[in-house]
């Protein structure tokens, strides 16, 4: 029931009609700050749209190197090493999140440690280490049976490959973990009273259920992955930004190039949104039913 107001009560509390009620105008609410806020982010907006092209940016080098051979092979190179690191951080993610909630305290230990190491760290600086990780182990392999030098194996792409997934890994399995926990105790109970092992349990039963609260924040960490290729430059990663970086090093368009990078950026990222957003239809299918048959009870 909508609040009155002390007129209104006043009225009641006399026993009058509805219908004297209704003599009164109704006033809408001036929301003066909401207005103000929207004049104040307009203008800003175009303040910084006139900036742009007022600016010294010539449009037409931005148009001469969007579809640029580099840029595009950049860009083929940050998207399939966003792709793979993921692969590889969520393939670790759902291993140590499964073995942080185990009965075993030596898996536990394990996942904790390497959950703390590489959260702990910077991504920069871990790029940095495995790049120059023959300065530690100058050969890799088995003695005796298989041995190269590190410095050939540990390539700027394999390095940039290892220290984003192995970093991204960390991440995802707490939030892995966090989804497993948000599905109800009575589910591992009920798994088990059938008998299911444990593994089989988390794969159909377990998993399904907390793919709900895993995909989102998932979905926000591979944009978050696309953005993060960029630190790859470091090791000399030909991706998109390290590409633009060899261009107007040469050319001098610095900002042009940039403008280039961003609008690349932009394009993936809004691509991959709108994909997201369909997997977490998916995977929410059912919850606004369940909602609404429980508001309707």
């Amino acid at each position: 029931m909508a609040a009155l107001s002390g007129e209104q009560m006043a009225l009641h509390s006399k026993g009058a009609t509805a219908s004297d009620i209704d003599q009164f105008e109704h006033v809408r609410r001036l929301h003066i700050g909401r207005h103000v806020s929207g004049v104040v982010l307009i203008a800003l907006a175009l303040w910084i749209v006139i900036a742009f092209a007022r600016g010294q940016i010539e449009w037409h080098v931005v148009g001469q190197f969007l579809t640029a051979q580099a840029i595009l092979a950049g860009l083929a190179f940050t998207v399939l090493l966003t792709a793979l690191a993921m692969l590889l951080g969520i393939t670790l993610g759902v291993t140590v999140a499964v073995a942080g909630l185990s009965a075993n305290p030596i898996a536990r230990w394990l996942a904790g440690a390497y959950v703390w190491f590489f959260r702990g760290t910077p991504v920069l600086l871990q790029l940095m280490l495995w790049f120059n990780l023959a300065l530690v182990f100058p050969t890799i392999g088995i003695p005796g049976l298989y041995e190269a030098r590190t410095v050939d194996v540990m390539t700027p792409f394999f390095a940039a490959l290892l220290g984003l997934g192995l970093c991204q890994g960390a991440y995802t399995s707490e939030v892995v973990r966090a989804g497993l926990l948000s599905v109800g105790q009575g589910q591992y109970e009920a798994a088990s009273s059938i008998g299911m092992p444990r593994f089989q349990a988390l794969r159909r039963i377990i998993l399904p259920q907390a793919m709900r609260a895993i995909v989102p924040p998932i979905g926000n960490e591979v944009i978050g992955m696309v953005k993060m290729t960029s630190l790859a430059s470091v090791v000399q990663v030909s991706e998109i930004m390290y590409n633009a970086q060899n261009i107007y090093y040469v050319n001098n368009h610095v900002i042009e190039l940039l403008i280039v990078v961003t609008i690349w950026y932009l394009i993936v990222v809004s691509i991959l949104s709108v994909f997201q957003k369909k997997i977490e239809r998916y995977y929410s299918r059912g919850a606004g039913r369940g909602a609404q048959s429980r508001r309707g009870r």
